[in-house]
């Protein structure tokens, strides 16, 4: 798909990364003075629909600094939130001390096989971040099943459904602050203990927009043409870091192997409230929902840490996208 000067003058009213993913003219959808609450902010979502409902998982960070999950409902996926009243997942160092700074940045994955809603969270210890898992079936009660990944590692998303045998995960494990950060998949045939630990995707060289780290977004969709994954990419400038997203296709079957990549972004920090905040320069998607029989795919995501908006593209759309992206 040509991303010509033309095209961007077609787009009337709009920003000019929206060649696929439009920006919600309500936006941002949810803000720190809505939670029934108080709170710092409010942002990085996981989205699943729920018995007609769309349900997000929110990441609150409290006025100490300390990050926890909450729980916001909507009949429409746009108006009319509703928050719960309190704290729905909360850190538990007591019982889990590798949660003693906080948890944050939850992805929500359906596991069809176990009938329940897998959510894979940052648990922020004084020794670093690592990856830890929870189950519900209905995001009022939750069961912490622990820690699955060790420090330092972080921004992790199962797949649906196992891959040859065995459930599947991209993560992003932190080697040395001396080295870019790259996207790994690793195996369980136990969702507790994993192996065969390999690189898919790495940060590109010098100053690409996803040159410095990059990580996964929500969980991988299936689709007829490959697992479509979306992904962030951090570029680091001498006036901080700026935080894209990209989005690329693995192969069904060898989910390792990467079939394409985006060159560019797809969107890129424009909007006010992705570019002012707690942490500006900052688009952060942690929740996707697929609404098959529209074809659509709303894009839930954090605004420079400070609040939640959305943005989509049909489905369709993406897929003739990908397929004039770059093989790897």
């Amino acid at each position: 798909m040509e991303n010509t000067m033309e095209q961007k003058k077609n787009l009337k009213g709009k920003y000019h990364d929206e060649i696929l993913f439009a920006r919600h003219k309500d936006n941002p959808l949810i803000t720190p003075d809505m939670c029934p609450y108080p709170i710092n902010t409010i942002f990085n979502p996981a989205a699943a629909e729920v018995n007609g409902e769309t349900v997000l998982l929110t990441r609150v960070e409290d006025k100490h600094g300390i990050s926890h999950l909450t729980v916001a409902r909507s009949k429409d996926g746009i108006s009319d939130w509703k928050i719960d009243k309190s704290p729905s997942l909360e850190p538990e160092p007591e019982k889990y001390p590798e949660e003693e700074l906080g948890i944050e940045d939850p992805r929500i994955t359906w596991l069809e096989e176990l009938k329940v809603w897998a959510i894979t969270y940052t648990a922020v210890s004084k020794d670093g971040p690592l990856v830890s898992l929870a189950t519900t079936k209905d995001f009022k009660t939750f069961k912490k099943l622990g820690p699955i990944l060790r420090q330092h590692d972080k921004d992790a998303a199962l797949f649906p459904k196992r891959v040859n045998g065995r459930w599947a995960i991209i993560h992003r494990p932190t080697l040395s602050h001396l080295v870019p950060a790259h996207m790994w998949i690793s195996f369980s045939h136990d969702l507790k203990h994993w192996g065969d630990f390999q690189i898919i995707m790495r940060a590109r060289k010098g100053n690409a927009w996803d040159g410095a780290k990059l990580g996964i977004c929500p969980e991988p969709l299936e689709t007829p043409d490959g697992w479509l994954i979306l992904y962030h990419g951090i570029r680091k400038t001498c006036y901080g870091s700026i935080y894209r997203i990209g989005l690329a296709l693995l192969d069904l079957d060898k989910p390792w192997q990467v079939i394409r990549r985006s060159r560019d972004w797809v969107m890129t920090p424009l909007a006010p409230y992705e570019l002012f905040g707690d942490v500006g320069n900052v688009i952060f998607p942690c929740g996707w929902i697929h609404d098959k029989k529209t074809g659509i795919v709303s894009l839930y995501y954090g605004g420079a840490d400070t609040s939640i908006a959305l943005a989509t593209a049909p489905m369709k759309e993406i897929l003739s996208y990908m397929k004039n992206c770059p093989e790897k």
